[in-house]
């Protein structure tokens, strides 16, 4: 795996969806939304400053978007990506009793992605209030009954 090259204050263009436009907050060109992984683990190294990949993982359940569990293989992969990308930077740590830790930050860039994840889930939560509405209101139909078309 080849690592790219950040430079700091470097924010390398946006992926726009090629579906929506660049002018809609798309899930499409934020990455795996499996699970909500990477907005919960930006939002919990703003709130934190710094942290060690296990205290994350610690913290992860009580700012889950979904009750599925998160495997420690998927929030190390994510924290990878991450940093591959500028949004988190890492350091060892090694003072202190026992092994060398990872440490990680979120970067500048960073926030202004997870300012991006906050649009973005703003626009999904909306999606499935309207989607939950309309899936109540066609239940309480009679089944069969079909809708004029306009």
């Amino acid at each position: 795996m080849r690592k790219r090259e950040v430079r700091e204050g470097h924010v390398p263009p946006r992926r726009m969806c090629q579906r929506h436009g660049e002018d809609h907050p798309c899930t499409c060109a934020m990455g795996n939304l499996y699970r909500f992984v990477e907005p919960v683990v930006l939002l919990l190294l703003k709130t934190k400053g710094r942290s060690y990949g296990y205290d994350l993982a610690g913290d992860f359940k009580e700012h889950a978007l979904t009750d599925a569990e998160i495997e420690r293989a998927a929030l190390y992969r994510t924290l990878r990506q991450l940093e591959m990308n500028g949004n988190v930077a890492s350091e060892w740590e090694t003072d202190g009793a026992g092994p060398a830790r990872r440490v990680y930050k979120l970067t500048p860039q960073g926030e202004r992605h997870l300012e991006e994840w906050a649009s973005v889930l703003e626009h999904v939560s909306k999606s499935m209030t309207r989607f939950v509405k309309n899936a109540k209101k066609s239940l309480q139909e009679p089944a069969g009954k079909e809708r004029k078309s306009a």
